[in-house]
C-alpha cells in the first residue's frame, strides 16, 4: 500500500491575521448604525448634507460628518462640491457603494422582520437578569 497523495501544502484560502483585522475594520464601518442609514438614504440618488441630517434624525452634525468622511475614505460615497454661493455639496453612492446597498437592505429587512422576537428576547433576558 503506497500513499497516493503526499504533497501536503498549506491551503490557498488560508486567512492571515492581518486579513481578519482588515475585514474587521470594514465591517465596523459598514455595520455601524449611522453608515447603514446613510447608505440607505443616498442609495436612490445624491443628497445634500442637511437633507441627509433631517432624514436620519437623531444624528449630530459632527457624527454625520465623520460618517460621510469614513464612507468617502472607504470608496463607498463621493462628495461633489458645486461652486455656488453658498457652496452646494452632494453625497452619492459610488459603484462600490451601490454594490453594498442590497446586502444592507436585506439586513435592515431582517431586523424589521424580527424586531418583535428580539424585543421579547431582550425583555426576557432583562427580567431574568434582575433575579440574579
Amino acid at each position: 500500500m503506497q500513499p497516493e497523495h503526499i504533497d501536503v501544502t498549506a491551503p490557498h484560502d488560508r486567512h492571515l491575521p492581518g486579513d481578519c483585522q482588515a475585514v474587521g475594520s470594514i465591517l465596523a464601518r459598514i455595520g455601524d448604525k449611522w453608515s447603514v442609514l446613510v447608505i440607505m438614504l443616498i442609495g436612490d440618488g445624491p443628497r445634500r448634507f442637511n437633507e441627509i441630517k433631517r432624514m436620519v434624525g437623531g444624528i449630530s452634525q459632527r457624527m454625520l460628518t465623520l460618517t460621510l468622511r469614513g464612507l468617502e475614505r472607504d470608496g463607498l460615497v463621493t462628495r461633489t462640491v458645486y461652486p455656488t454661493i453658498p457652496p452646494r455639496v452632494d453625497y452619492e453612492l459610488t459603484e462600490l457603494g451601490h454594490s453594498l446597498k442590497a446586502p444592507v437592505q436585506h439586513l435592515g429587512s431582517w431586523a424589521f422582520d424580527h424586531l418583535p422576537q428580539i424585543q421579547s428576547a431582550r425583555e426576557r433576558f432583562d427580567e431574568n437578569s434582575k433575579d440574579k
